[in-house]
Parts: C-alpha cells; sequence; structure tokens
C-alpha cells in the first residue's frame, strides 16, 4: 500500500521563508507527497511564488488565523498521513520517507514524531534539539514546550477523531491537540532529525508570550492540572510575568 502523506504550510506573509519551505517538501524521496499551502491573504511576493510551483494545491482568502488555516488544510487533504509545517519552518532532506514508512508498516501506530533542529533567519544552526519523550502527564503537569509540531505527524483519522483544532486558541492549538490525541494513543518515536524550526523575534510566540502562557494554563487546567502544578507556576512565571527575562 503506497500511503498518502499530506502536508498543510498555513502562511501569511512570509514571502521571504516559504519557497525555503516548499522546496524542502519537494527534496524528499521515496514518498508520496501531497502539499496543500492555506495562504491568509497575504500582501507581499507570496502570491507569486505559490503559482511558480504547478505542483502546490493551495488557496488564498482570509482566515481567523493559524488554527483555522489548518483546519481548512487538512479538510482538503487526500492523504492518510498528515502534519502541518509553518511558511519559515522547513525539512531535512529525505527523512519523510522514513517516517511514512513507519505508518506503513505498522498499521496500529497513529502518531510519530522525531527531533528538531532551531535555526536562525539565516538557517546557521542554534541548537539540536534531541525532542523529550511525549508524555501524557509531562504535557498536562509539567511542560507544555517539550511539544515539537514540526516533526509530528498522525493520522489523519485520529486528527478527525479529537475534533482537529481548537479554533479558539490563537498560539497552542497544537499543545491541546497533541493531549486529545495521546489520551488516545501512544506516540512513536524516530531518534533522527526531522526538521529546522526558525527562532527569531518575530514569530507569532515570540511576539505574544504572555497570551500564549495565559492559553497553556488555560489548556493545562481543562485537562486536570492544578494551580500549584509545575505547568503552571512555570507558565505564569516565565511567560506571563517576566517572558522578556528570559527570552
Amino acid at each position: 500500500m503506497n500511503l498518502k502523506l499530506s502536508i498543510i504550510t498555513p502562511t501569511l506573509n512570509q514571502g521571504k521563508y516559504i519557497k525555503d519551505t516548499i522546496e524542502s517538501v519537494i527534496s524528499q524521496n521515496n514518498c508520496n507527497i501531497e502539499h496543500i499551502v492555506i495562504d491568509g491573504g497575504s500582501k507581499d511576493n507570496t502570491f507569486q511564488i505559490l503559482k511558480d510551483y504547478k505542483h502546490l494545491k493551495w488557496i488564498s482568502e482570509p482566515d481567523s488565523g493559524p488554527a483555522n488555516a489548518i483546519n481548512k488544510g487538512i479538510e482538503m487533504a487526500n492523504g492518510e498521513i498528515v502534519t502541518w509545517i509553518n511558511s519559515d519552518d522547513y525539512y531535512e532532506k529525505d527523512v519523510l520517507g522514513n517516517i511514512v514508512n513507519v505508518f506503513k508498516k505498522n498499521p496500529e501506530i497513529k502518531l510519530v514524531y522525531g527531533n528538531l533542529t532551531y535555526v536562525n533567519l539565516h538557517k546557521k544552526i542554534l541548537k539540536v534539539d534531541k525532542t523529550e519523550k511525549y508524555d501524557l502527564y509531562n504535557f498536562i503537569h509539567k511542560n507544555a514546550d517539550s511539544v515539537r509540531q514540526p516533526c509530528t505527524f498522525f493520522r489523519k483519522s485520529l486528527y478527525l477523531s479529537v475534533g482537529g483544532l481548537n479554533e479558539k486558541l490563537k498560539y497552542v492549538f497544537d499543545y491541546d491537540l497533541f493531549i486529545k490525541m495521546l489520551l488516545l494513543v501512544k506516540p512513536y518515536y524516530i531518534n533522527e532529525n526531522i526538521a529546522f524550526y526558525r527562532e527569531y523575534d518575530e514569530t507569532l510566540t515570540r511576539m505574544n508570550l504572555r497570551m500564549q502562557g495565559m492559553e497553556i494554563i488555560k489548556v493545562a487546567r481543562n485537562y486536570g492540572a492544578k494551580l500549584y502544578d509545575e505547568i503552571v507556576i512555570k507558565s505564569f512565571i516565565k511567560k506571563v510575568l517576566f517572558c522578556k527575562l528570559f527570552y
């Protein structure tokens, strides 16, 4: 069975980076990939770039944020395996075939994740990160920052079974999604680098650290975290009160 992987890229005014994302998908070998770009109505050169890639499926229209855009993309997706990667991040070369093979050989596996490398604006490596084990207790009670979305893949059926992304969340919709999925399945880990994450001051997360912190607390509490749990205390102190001191 030749499984298809559908990759969704939400974007808005990221023309200076999105070529790297698209080219990193094109560079993959030995797997059947569908790349869907959901543009929120960019005013830069994104539109012209997308037109140059005939293999892409894409739409450009206003949306209510990244979660809405990703939900749209996954609804359009034909692949049994789905994921999303933001338009300022990109994949390791020739790695996605390994991800697909795990799903192909193990029908019982619903969620696969690997490692992430942090780079700066110019793709200089800042940190090679070995992803902390995906653990439901850790996510809810200790550390939301262990979520590594760009290197995580899941069956579309699992995504749909938990209702997709919560569009009311603007910054930690991936954190909420992963908790919902881990309540149902055990994840499978691949110890190799899967993707590169651009770290810079203008990322959505960096520009909204206090709101991110408040959303983490809200989501964690929804799944049973106590006010005295590590995740609540650290999120409040590090992101809400003193975010500029820590980042």
